[in-house]
């Protein structure tokens, strides 16, 4: 009777957590920066910024990647999470802490962050710099980790192409191929997430899928095509947000439309996907 109880006690912990035995789930979320939504009234960062904490709590991911993330963001979010999460990721614009984040959050009771890195999408990815004919300056971070509860690893690229420049998001796709052919290991599965300003089917994407990585929504078993970029309403809605995966099998991909008690949590929907190892 009280081995059965305990049993039912860690399942329950482990459910809380976030994680079973093979189970992971991963969020990617541009939150929208603070500066370039801070005009917007009821899309103000201070407007939106307890919705985003509290979807982030009931999701309950093991991992979250978010782009655009300044500083009084990160902050905002460390606070309530700094007991189960921590993070990792630099400032695009001097490598510390000024600019946009792709931040990883990862759940430290379940995961052990192995290794990880920052490369600027450009000609020059070991050193501050803007490639090619982008608008400002893009970085992808890339993380290792390993489950402490099975040993196995993955790595997770978060990332955001270039809105303005079409030489930028073509050449950074083939970047991110060469980073991932070049600083992971063939037999360790990799993930690609993040804000990639186009839609799946664009050409630019293939050397991706040369690689063998495929699109998360394509080959779950639950999924959903749903527009992930709203413009606040504002805009024309499409499909931006992508998890591109290799090694990897995917049991849900979804779109979390779900307002908690705001018109937008940002002008990007966040995605979702769990997966086995």
């Amino acid at each position: 009777m009280r081995k059965g109880l305990l049993l039912l006690l860690l399942m329950m912990i482990l459910s809380h957590l976030g994680i079973t035995a093979q189970n992971v789930k991963v969020i990617s979320f541009n939150v929208c920066n603070s500066v370039s939504s801070r005009n917007d009234g009821s899309h103000s960062w201070p407007n939106r910024s307890a919705a985003v904490i509290r979807m982030l709590k009931e999701e309950n991911p093991t991992v979250f990647g978010l782009q655009e993330a300044l500083l009084d963001q990160l902050s905002n979010i460390d606070k309530p999470f700094m007991k189960k999460y921590r993070r990792i990721g630099v400032g695009r614009d001097n490598g510390i802490t000024r600019g946009e984040h792709m931040a990883i959050y990862y759940n430290y009771h379940l995961l052990d962050l192995v290794s990880y890195t920052t490369r600027w999408l450009s000609e020059t990815p070991t050193r501050l710099s803007v490639g090619w004919d982008a608008s400002c300056a893009r970085t992808v971070t890339i993380a290792l980790f390993r489950v402490k509860e099975t040993g196995k690893t993955f790595y997770y690229f978060n990332t955001q192409l270039d809105d303005k420049g079409t030489v930028a998001r073509k050449e950074s796709v083939k970047l991110l191929a060469q980073l991932i052919q070049n600083e992971t290991k063939s037999s360790i599965p990799v993930i690609v997430g993040g804000d990639m300003d186009s839609n799946i089917d664009d050409l630019t994407f293939n050397p991706l899928f040369r690689i063998g990585m495929n699109e998360a929504r394509e080959i779950a078993l639950k999924t959903d095509h749903k527009i992930t970029y709203t413009g606040y309403g504002k805009k024309r809605p499409a499909i931006k947000d992508h998890f591109l995966t290799r090694g990897l099998k995917i049991s849900q991909f979804r779109t979390i439309t779900k307002r908690f008690g705001v018109p937008y949590l940002s002008d990007h929907y966040p995605i979702e996907i769990i997966f086995s190892l």
